[in-house]
């Protein structure tokens, strides 16, 4: 799965001030991406405010995004949750012709063991017709799923390509990367320690700020992967604040606040998540006002 190496970007859900899915504001935003020089593109994971979509929305956000992409970009689209009956009846039901993989989030709220975790890859790895990106997000979920099972999932299936490793844990991190088997990615789920993972010899990153600055992010990401550290750690400095500002009130309102700044898309989120106060925006808008790479 070289076409997920690099940076992917978990795209927003814009809405307008009606709370009505703003499906202009998307269509730009994944032009944006794609003239920004990202890798591909993420429909429908945690900061597309999925949880929050009904499923007549969640079908106009898939299908507005793979008409805007028009085949440019590889596409990974979500699909997980906590009934592990419920996903698998999805993978056999919906159509996934227009994307390369499915990002899959370990179970959250019920707190599985890991034997559950496995159990559960498991199901969803024999039903899904495309390979699977695991997702570990215990700040989300409630649990970590260990290296040792990330590792039993990948040597067990083949479909299993890559996981999404957002435990805040470099040590962790870096256990994955020295145990993987071949070809089996490790990507970044944190935007603060995304080139450290590649520096460290993993692949890429499924990204939040880099959507909203997709220029200067994917550059860094592949200066890290072709060895230009220098080069790589100058843009890591330069867009670290805004690495940390985005998720100072939580996500996706950060990331919302900068596309409001940008002027393409409205700050709009869904309850039980409100928007981005005036003191972070504030920040934000002389965060993006600091940059050497003003985006287009």
């Amino acid at each position: 799965m070289e076409q997920l190496r690099g940076t992917g970007v978990a795209l927003i859900t814009p809405f307008k001030a009606d709370g009505s899915v703003d499906v202009n504001a998307l269509i730009d935003i994944v032009t944006y991406c794609k003239e920004g020089g990202v890798e591909y593109l993420v429909a429908l994971g945690t900061t597309a405010e999925t949880v929050t979509l009904t499923p007549a929305e969640k079908e106009l956000v898939i299908n507005t995004i793979v008409h805007a992409n028009n085949g440019a970009l590889p596409l990974v689209l979500g699909v997980g949750g906590n009934n592990t009956l419920a996903v698998v009846e999805e993978l056999q039901t919906r159509d996934l012709n227009a994307f390369d993989a499915i990002l899959s989030v370990s179970p959250y709220y019920n707190r599985p063991t890991q034997e559950g975790i496995y159990q559960h890859f498991k199901a969803i790895a024999t039903a899904s017709p495309k390979p699977i990106i695991l997702y570990n997000v215990p700040g989300r979920t409630g649990s970590n799923m260990l290296p040792s099972t990330t590792l039993r999932l990948a040597n067990d299936f083949g479909n299993i390509v890559a996981v999404k490793e957002a435990c805040g844990d470099m040590v962790q991190v870096m256990d994955l990367i020295k145990n993987r088997p071949e070809g089996f990615l490790v990507l970044s789920g944190d935007d603060i320690t995304a080139l450290l993972t590649v520096v460290a010899g993993g692949d890429g990153v499924i990204s939040v700020l880099g959507q909203g600055l997709p220029v200067s992010f994917s550059e860094m990401i592949r200066h890290g992967l072709n060895g230009r550290i220098q080069e790589a750690f100058e843009l890591q400095y330069e867009l670290q604040e805004g690495m940390k500002l985005i998720f100072e009130e939580g996500n996706p309102a950060g990331i919302k606040a900068i596309f409001d700044v940008l002027r393409l898309a409205k700050p709009n989120v869904r309850l039980p998540l409100v928007a981005a106060s005036m003191e972070l925006k504030t920040k934000l808008t002389a965060f993006i006002a600091s940059l050497s790479k003003i985006p287009a």
